[in-house]
């Protein structure tokens, strides 16, 4: 395997390499005044998706690693597209706990989803209410503005950290159509504006303001602005529902992840049921792929569904295996053309 590779994708805890990420490029090189590392361990979110890790071959081939390693060279995002239960999602997770690099920061994008939502969110109201109480019976109430603002995970993604945070910013392509724009002067400076304390920087005792984080710390903020240090790991997803302006692309790192088969598939099993699982389950993983090329989409969810529910059912009998097989392992749809 290259030396240069800082993530492998063997599935195998290794925290030190993160050490031998080089500087980067002067142009993507960022000044924000480093906070410590404190980023919350990986939770359990993570663990459901990535079963219980084994060291094996590399769970991507040459190309998609050489890829992945390039987006945390050059400090760019990384677009993954790919069919749905191609990986593209548990990737981040994955990279995330090979690295050491914490809880994953996950912005599911839905229609209605703007910048704001994954920058930071104000409760003025909620400030508004506390104050009107504290006048009526604490006169001495302090109004601490951090209070009500919470970062978003991008916003969080973009904290000053000396390590870069993993941010999973899932199925982009459903957003609407002015998100993906909208993201490209935030991925491009690594900071933004937070006006509500902007406004307020040069009053005494006001140019930090500890506010709250998306995952529930309370870090400090100078001056109004969030500027990056190290540039989080950005792993965008699209299941190539619409395409992406030019700009949007030009910034990204773009890999697309064909459905796991073969060893990649086989160490996906073992992840979720255990070392010798997929030997011990050749049928239904046969089964799985046989009807690769028929242009029927199947997620690799089924496959795990099928081997957990026919060991609770039937062990010794092939053919109601079989017949389990092929209830939860029907086609999403039907491709035409």
């Amino acid at each position: 395997m290259d030396d240069w590779l800082i993530y492998r994708g063997t599935g195998a805890p290794d925290p030190d390499r993160i050490a031998s990420l080089p500087p980067p490029p002067p142009w993507r090189a960022f000044c924000g005044e480093p906070l410590p590392d404190a980023a919350p361990p990986i939770e359990a979110s993570s663990l459901r998706r990535l079963g219980n890790r084994i060291e094996t071959p590399p769970a991507q081939d040459a190309e998609a690693l050489q890829l992945i390693n390039a987006a945390l060279y050059l400090r760019r995002p990384l677009l993954v597209t790919g069919e749905p239960g191609s990986g593209k999602s548990t990737l981040a997770h994955s990279i995330a706990y090979e690295l050491g690099l914490g809880r994953v920061l996950q912005w599911p994008i839905v229609s209605r989803t703007e910048l704001a939502d994954g920058l930071y969110t104000y409760d003025a109201i909620g400030r508004l209410h506390d104050a009107q109480l504290a006048e009526r019976h604490d006169p001495s109430h302090s109004d601490d503005i951090g209070r009500y603002i919470r970062l978003g995970p991008l916003g969080t993604a973009l904290l000053p950290a000396i390590r870069p945070r993993v941010l999973l910013i899932d199925e982009l392509d459903k957003s609407d159509i002015d998100l993906p724009n909208d993201l490209l002067n935030v991925v491009e400076e690594g900071e933004f504006a937070l006006p509500e304390l902007e406004r307020i920087a040069d009053r005494p005792g006001h140019d930090e303001v500890r506010v709250l984080t998306d995952d529930g710390r309370r870090v400090p903020v100078h001056g109004g602005r969030v500027r990056c240090h190290a540039f989080p790991l950005v792993v965008m997803t699209s299941n190539g529902e619409r395409d992406f302006p030019a700009p949007l692309l030009r910034r990204c790192i773009r890999l697309h992840l064909d459905p796991p088969r073969d060893e990649r598939l086989a160490a996906m099993v073992q992840a979720h049921f255990g070392s010798g699982s997929d030997e011990h389950n050749l049928d239904l993983i046969g089964h799985f792929t046989s009807e690769d090329g028929d242009g029927e989409l199947r997620p690799t969810d089924q496959l795990l569904n099928a081997i957990y529910l026919t060991q609770h059912t039937v062990r010794t009998e092939p053919g109601r295996r079989e017949e389990i097989a092929d209830l939860l392992m029907r086609p999403l749809d039907t491709r035409h053309g």
